[in-house]
């Protein structure tokens, strides 16, 4: 866990550095797990009242690790509960500070989605690139929904990595609450997660519970098929020529066969 994760603690608060700078802290096999592991063991630790989660370097999360993506998935038969298991905020029962301090793309994405609080530096950038390399863009959106302006979501969705959303555009469209310059965004996320510590631990628990369920309600249905569905075209050739044409810095070669409904159930 110490390779993939810095992990700072100090009054309460609980500080998760994504420690794959020189991947821009892409989500890997190895970093997802560490990331559920760290989660049960904050769950069962009474003194911790808060957590940030940031990045290491100059990004915050480019999204899964291209070798994931081209890896062999035929027989990943994990509930999307399990797949997304790599977040802390259905883990936890205190609130989670997610501090943007650079690009944040494609799964990285989920961070700020699953944040109870999500801020960025004036140097961070949202994009969503799945299309890019032939992959359906199918829970990101769904969890982003609740938060963001409609019609910037669908830009992002649909026009890949050529719609990119500098820090106050993202404010603009709901993706954070606030934006600092860069050497201030890790005291401003302390200073936040400071004022969480002052509050009664079980209101800000209950009051986070009934925020979290109302957000949620209806949302499990939707999710279910759209981890169906990406599930369903990881068989299509595009799921597999997109990585490799990123890897081998060419163009894609996208075909038009569509994914049979009866794949996706």
């Amino acid at each position: 866990m110490e390779h993939n994760l810095i992990v700072e603690r100090s009054e309460g608060v609980v500080t998760v550095f994504l420690n794959r700078p020189a991947k821009m802290n892409a989500l890997s096999a190895g970093l997802m797990e560490d990331l559920r592991a760290l989660w049960l063991e904050l769950a069962a630790d009474a003194d911790v009242r808060c957590v940030v989660v940031t990045g290491s370097g100059r990004g915050f999360c480019s999204g899964a690790d291209v070798d994931l993506l081209a890896s062999d998935r035929s027989d990943e038969n994990r509930t999307v509960e399990e797949e997304l298991a790599f977040l802390p905020g259905d883990r936890l029962d205190v609130p989670v500070i997610v501090a943007v301090n650079g690009v944040c793309a494609g799964g990285g994405l989920h961070f700020v989605a699953d944040a109870d609080i999500a801020i960025a530096s004036t140097s961070a950038t949202f994009l969503d690139p799945h299309v890019n390399v032939g992959q359906v863009t199918a829970l990101e959106p769904l969890t982003l929904l609740p938060h963001m302006r409609p019609d910037a979501l669908r830009r992002m969705v649909l026009l890949g990595s050529a719609e990119r959303l500098d820090a106050a555009a993202a404010e603009r469209a709901g993706l954070v609450s606030e934006v600092v310059p860069p050497e201030e965004l890790l005291d401003r996320a302390h200073a936040l997660a400071a004022m969480v510590v002052k509050g009664s631990p079980t209101a800000i628990a209950v009051s986070r519970t009934i925020l979290r369920t109302a957000q949620a309600d209806g949302l499990s249905v939707h999710l279910e098929n759209g981890w169906n569905v990406l599930r369903a075209h990881w068989n299509h050739p595009d799921s597999d020529d997109g990585p490799r044409a990123w890897s081998e810095r060419r163009e894609p070669r996208w075909e038009q066969r569509t994914i049979d409904a009866e794949d996706s159930k």
